[in-house]
């Protein structure tokens, strides 16, 4: 039986070509996202994650007002923060290591999602787009890269295809 994991081109024909280009139009919306998001805040010289992180309610207040409280440590997540999300998208977009890319992804907007949490009783200045509870927009991409990482796409449309395709030997 052949292991259903390995990224492979031929698993094309597991897809009918409805639910590929379903899967391969959501992975770039999602890396457009995130691609977008990064580079407004690479290109702002005055982007801070700061001010996300002090309004940050619940138990990981005290961990977000430390980062703030210390230079380096807001240098850091800044840094990780702003290039993490270009090349999460770059990656996605492009069907490039799309696993990586999907589960960092995931991981980044788990962190966003712990210390925004849209739980009854907390308020936060920063605007919304509508009013959550428990699920938000963050925790819905987490599981849609959730599903994208259960079916690689990029092993068929995308740079995975070629990183990761071996000829078979004549």
């Amino acid at each position: 039986m052949p292991n259903k994991t390995k990224l492979n081109p031929e698993k094309a024909a597991d897809y009918t070509s409805l639910q590929l280009t379903a899967l391969v139009i959501l992975r770039v919306v999602i890396g457009w996202h995130f691609l977008y998001e990064g580079i407004v805040k690479v290109l702002n010289p005055y982007w801070s994650s700061a001010g996300f992180l002090l309004e940050t309610k619940g138990i990981f207040k005290g961990l977000a007002t430390s980062i703030v409280a210390s230079q380096g440590a807001l240098g850091f997540v800044d840094f990780l923060n702003k290039w993490g999300l270009v090349l999460i998208g770059l990656g996605l977009i492009a069907g490039c290591l799309t696993r990586m890319a999907s589960i960092s992804g995931m991981v980044l907007l788990l962190f966003y999602y712990v210390f925004h949490s849209p739980f009854i009783g907390y308020t936060y200045t920063t605007p919304v787009e509508g009013s959550y509870l428990i699920v938000n927009k963050n925790i819905i991409e987490l599981f849609a890269l959730f599903v994208l990482t259960l079916f690689p796409t990029g092993s068929i449309i995308g740079l995975d295809r070629f990183i990761f395709f071996k000829k078979k030997p004549s």
